[in-house]
């Protein structure tokens, strides 16, 4: 079998030193266990593994559908606490803030220019965010949006980027930027691969997708006595005879989800155990299976909170190990232009 053979997470466990990924959030208010589920326990195994992992504070991209950031200072911090408190090792890991690395931003206006309005125009995702933003108009910003991510994963010549179905379109921006930079200038960035989520789509309290702006979130950091608040508050439906059916009982199934995830079990096994117990019955389960999965989580997430200083000095570690990483990949470009 040749290297081009293996599958992504074959070549992953092979040789993991050989990979750097980039992946991140935005700053806009506590992760949750959608977040945990659907990325932040695949970076601690990637980190686990040996990969090396570059985590931006996406705290610019706040400014894609808001007119300012409210307090970017203190969601980022919060955001570093999430992340260590689900297992992110600072020691073995950069975490970053965007406005933080000025070489990282600057990128932005050469690679605006391999992209045409168009091309930007065309993209599915910005046009779905487009629609949801609510705006009757559109911000520079969030039409560029995919450049800028193109800047996070090039930065640091990342190979891997953990994605979404839905973010796939993104990704291909950031490669047409990759190949249209090397064709034109010469060899500088590679172009990175998706590595797609397994992870199912963990549902909100109302059925919904598990948003932090929907206010249908169970933050990663809340007590076990507002977990309970949260979850017995969950729609459901009137059928007393639990059953998996995501289609046509989307609360229902997003509890028997999150209470499999929690359980290492299928949301059928949970189903069948709780029979025809009903909503009442189905949400006790979960509330003990979510609070006993998290407690020792959100018990290192207390201890790390007493300690703000460390946060920052996190942050500001990391910050300085981006820059290095930026200043040198800006330089090369520089070079490639021949704009030294």
């Amino acid at each position: 079998m040749t290297t081009a053979d293996l599958t992504t997470t074959d070549r992953i466990r092979r040789n993991p030193g050989h990979h750097r990924v980039l992946t991140g959030d935005r700053p806009t208010g506590p992760l949750h266990l959608g977040h945990y589920f659907g990325t932040l326990q695949n970076r601690v195994e990637l980190q686990r593994l040996g990969v090396e992992l570059f985590v931006v504070v996406a705290d610019y991209q706040v400014l894609t559908d808001r007119d300012r950031a409210d307090n970017p200072a203190e969601h980022a911090e919060n955001l570093v606490l999430d992340y260590l408190a689900a297992g992110i090792d600072p020691d073995r890991a950069t975490v970053f803030a965007h406005s933080a690395v000025p070489a990282l931003n600057q990128l932005l206006l050469p690679f605006l220019s391999l992209v045409s309005v168009a091309e930007l125009g065309r993209n599915p995702t910005v046009k779905d965010e487009i629609a949801h933003s609510g705006r009757s108009t559109v911000s520079g910003l969030m039409f560029t949006y995919p450049v800028h991510q193109a800047a996070d994963i090039l930065f640091c010549k990342a190979d891997l980027v953990p994605i979404g179905q839905d973010q796939i379109p993104h990704l291909e921006t950031t490669r047409t930027v990759a190949r249209r930079f090397n064709e034109r200038y010469g060899p500088v960035f590679p172009q990175p691969e998706a590595l797609l989520s397994t992870a199912p789509l963990l549902l909100g309290t109302d059925g919904g997708k598990m948003s932090k702006s929907r206010g249908n979130a169970v933050p990663l950091g809340a007590t076990e006595d507002d977990t309970a608040r949260l979850l017995r508050a969950a729609t459901t439906d009137a059928d007393r005879r639990i059953s998996h059916d995501p289609e046509h009982r989307p609360g229902v199934a997003g509890l028997l989800q999150l209470a499999a995830l929690c359980l290492d079990r299928t949301p059928e096994d949970v189903a069948e155990e709780i029979g025809d117990r009903g909503a009442a019955a189905l949400k006790r389960l979960v509330i003990e299976a979510v609070n006993e999965y998290f407690r020792p989580i959100r018990a290192r997430r207390a201890e790390l909170a007493a300690d703000r200083g460390f946060l920052r000095d996190v942050l500001h570690n990391g910050n300085e190990h981006a820059n290095k990483v930026a200043d040198t990949t800006l330089a090369e470009v520089r070079e490639a232009m021949g704009t030294v």
